[in-house]
């Protein structure tokens, strides 16, 4: 098997995208090891949970550095002492530089609970509920300078249910995400998606997947 990428993830709380990537890469079989989870604050719960799991687990406070380029600096730097290939975003409560995105320009995934382009930003499902949309879910994407853009590697689609909330809709878009990041992650990491221009390309041929998600369902 190929050698192993190398993923640095970086969290801000509870880290529950993390835990679903640190399941998938106790397989043998993932592309992928964890190098080390980094938060920015020392209070997130997924640092514990990192290290129960006998991963290098690291806060860098974020609230001691003077600018975002200082805090930056540092966090590459631990990145870079962890041997980190590619980093992985889940729940990272910091808007980056520019300078520190292109330093990890298609290095670096993110995700976010919405099908983008769609609903960029913060509030995604309430915004959702708001306009009435029949399906929204999640996206794992490369990350660009401006906020939840990049290349799209995977998505999937959560049905909106009559009576939802926004607990109950990101609940569910939630067990999407668990399936979704290592699925894209693995996809990344193995060589299987590649980056093409501002695109994002799947090299595996994608057998009896060309349907089409109805909802609500066709009769």
């Amino acid at each position: 098997m190929a050698t192993k990428k190398r993923i640095g993830i970086l969290i801000s709380g509870r880290g529950s995208n993390m835990e679903s990537l640190i399941a998938a890469a106790s397989h043998a079989d993932y592309p992928a090891e964890i190098a080390c989870v980094l938060s920015n604050r020392p209070d997130a719960a997924g640092l514990a949970k990192a290290a129960g799991a006998g991963i290098p687990a690291e806060a860098i406070d974020h609230k001691r550095f003077s600018s975002r380029e200082a805090f930056e600096a540092d966090l590459d730097a631990a990145l870079h002492r962890h041997g980190v290939e590619i980093v992985a975003c889940a729940g990272f409560m910091r808007v980056m530089t520019a300078q520190f995105v292109e330093r990890w320009r298609d290095r670096m995934l993110n995700i976010h609970p919405s099908l983008l382009p769609a609903y960029r930003g913060l509030d995604t499902h309430a915004r959702a509920l708001a306009d009435g949309v029949k399906l929204t879910g999640c996206t794992v994407h490369l990350v660009r300078p401006e906020l939840d853009s990049g290349p799209i590697i995977a998505q999937a689609a959560v049905p909106v249910l009559d009576g939802d909330t926004v607990s109950t809709l990101a609940d569910r878009i939630l067990i999407a995400e668990h399936r979704l990041y290592p699925h894209a992650l693995a996809l990344f990491a193995s060589g299987a998606a590649i980056v093409s221009g501002d695109r994002v390309i799947l090299r595996q041929p994608q057998i009896n997947q060309a349907i089409s998600l109805y909802w609500p369902p066709l009769t």
